[in-house]
């Protein structure tokens, strides 16, 4: 997978921002602690955003392979950084993702990756989860997904109702995962164990 790097012009353009940015908010932008904040931050804000530029239904078409394999496919304690485009603050957590082939497979490092093509873009959750299991369904024709997505909002601790401790969860299923409750449940207790 290719390296991200930044681009010279952007980092220019959005450092400029940054720094009217530091001066509104009562801050002195030449003192020494803050004289190269506006390019750190231009170039940690295209890092952070840099989804835009990646394909994911590509990047799970590089990895498909033939296979009768016909059982639950689980990755789960994927970790997920975005950023929730009402406020531009950071949300975190896990993404668990399973789903059944129909004959095709797809090389477990793929699922990771979409889920950071996705997740690197301003965001929110709900869209996130139907985004990845849409993808997956798409790409692979499986008997069905499963995408269950538990994260920590920088929006609601640090600001707003500034409760620290609360967590939110989305789930989006298709397939056999939606028809079937014993397949769901599978899933879910899967998901909660700890085999390793």
């Amino acid at each position: 997978m290719k390296t991200f790097e930044p681009n010279d012009d952007t980092t220019n353009k959005i450092a400029s921002y940054y720094q009217d940015i530091l001066q509104n908010i009562g801050e002195d932008p030449t003192r020494e602690g803050l004289l190269k904040t506006p390019e750190r931050v231009a170039k940690s804000l295209q890092f952070l955003t840099h989804g835009y530029d990646l394909n994911p239904d590509e990047i799970l078409k590089s990895a498909l392979f033939k296979e009768e394999y016909s059982e639950m496919v689980i990755v789960k304690d994927i970790d997920v950084y975005s950023m929730c485009e009402h406020h531009m603050l950071p949300f975190f957590g896990k993404a668990h993702i399973a789903y059944i082939p129909n004959g095709t497979i797809v090389g477990l490092s793929k699922i990771p990756r979409i889920v950071d093509a996705y997740a690197r873009r301003l965001q929110v959750q709900e869209r996130l989860t139907i985004e990845i299991r849409d993808c997956i369904q798409r790409t692979l024709n499986p008997k069905g997904v499963a995408v269950v997505i538990e994260c920590t909002h920088m929006c609601m601790a640090m600001r707003g109702v500034q409760k620290q401790n609360s967590s939110t969860t989305s789930s989006a299923f298709t397939g056999l995962f939606m028809k079937n409750d014993a397949t769901r449940k599978e899933f879910i207790s899967l998901v909660k164990s700890k085999l390793h």
